[in-house]
């Protein structure tokens, strides 16, 4: 997997917000089909990372390639957005459509796609989460867990080459978090490229490759499951997972 060109590559990034430097100068490369999982503290800058990946927020410092174009100099953000699904903590489906057209309207609007194809498109991706049946329904009609799994559902819809996750169950009540990490697992399984902060260190351990932990907006330890769980190299990352 490693013998190929990263399909993510950071280069040194910074993010400020005030005097507080949320990134701080954050190198990292991720492989093809990798499943990375960012973890540290709540303030450690792991959201703020993913979000400077497909440049919802803008970076001070440093360079972000995205399959070897940088997004930093890119003249069309969205066409390298379009290679990118992102789901969030909250699932930002729209409360007017129902989980059928929320799937359809971004294939429609980015990828151009006629209505009967994308519907087929959505219909399909339902299904894959586990849900064909709810298609109809609104959002104010589904669980925390079904709702995420429509974002994750619009998210493959789009036929991305990386899925970003931001604290996806976060939002979720326990018994609806194992639906979600099991469509997550079956992605990793897959082979999709993953970029995944997240607290849930069953995940870690069932479905990553590469775990970065982060404190204060810089990288602690990037390094296997095993070795975090069973070796942690620093003070810090010890102190975190004790």
């Amino acid at each position: 997997m490693n013998e190929t060109e990263p399909i993510i590559k950071i280069e040194g990034v910074c993010r400020t917000f005030g005097t507080l430097e949320a990134v701080s100068c954050v190198s990292l490369d991720i492989y093809p089909g990798e499943v990375v999982v960012i973890i540290g503290p709540s303030g450690a800058g792991k959201s703020t990372l993913l979000r400077c990946i497909n440049k919802l927020e803008p970076i001070d410092a440093g360079r972000i390639f995205i399959d070897g174009v940088s997004i930093t100099e890119a003249p069309n953000i969205n066409e390298i957005r379009a290679e990118i699904g992102m789901v969030f903590q909250l699932f930002n489906l729209f409360p007017h459509l129902t989980a059928l057209d929320n799937i359809v309207l971004a294939q429609r609007v980015v990828r151009r796609r006629d209505r009967t194809e994308a519907e087929d498109i959505a219909h399909r991706q339902l299904a894959k989460v586990g849900i064909a049946e709810k298609w109809d329904s609104y959002p104010s009609q589904l669980s925390g867990g079904q709702q995420q799994r429509v974002a994750i559902a619009r998210a493959l819809a789009m036929n991305p080459k990386i899925m970003l996750f931001d604290e996806p169950t976060s939002a979720l009540d326990p018994e609806m978090i194992k639906g979600v990490l099991d469509v997550m697992l079956d992605l990793a399984q897959e082979g999709m490229t993953m970029v995944v902060v997240s607290h849930e260190m069953g995940f870690v351990r069932a479905a990553a490759d590469r775990v970065v932990f982060m404190d204060n907006g810089a990288v602690i330890e990037d390094t296997t499951p095993k070795d975090l769980f069973e070796a942690p190299k620093h003070e810090r990352t010890k102190l975190f997972l004790s």
